[in-house]
């Protein structure tokens, strides 16, 4: 690595008002978060309009990223609403405070 700022990746869930859920994994929060909103990911997130970031976390290493979206995606319903009501009780859209 040239001396920039190390590489982080993200776990993000995303959640419709009709309350579908979307798991991802990307290199660039802002970026991919953009993309989903603005309806730039064709697919799944376009056609239930799942824009809103309701939980994600931080990790260095993308093995531990995709094993970690590869575990919760096999979790029941309940237990990925559980982790997410756990960080943010109100499902609030997180994505205004990433900036």
């Amino acid at each position: 690595m040239s001396g920039g700022k190390p590489r982080s990746y993200h776990v993000y869930i995303l959640a419709s008002a009709r309350g579908v859920l979307y798991i991802g994994v990307t290199s660039d929060l802002q970026r991919r978060l953009a993309e989903h909103q603005q309806g730039k990911v064709e697919g799944f997130t376009s056609r239930y309009r799942v824009r809103r970031l309701v939980y994600f976390e931080e990790t260095r290493d993308i093995r531990s990223a995709l094993e970690r979206e590869k575990q919760i995606k096999s979790w029941r319903r309940e237990k990925k609403l559980a982790l997410i009501r756990g960080a943010n009780p109100k499902f609030e859209d997180l994505s205004a405070g990433l900036a």
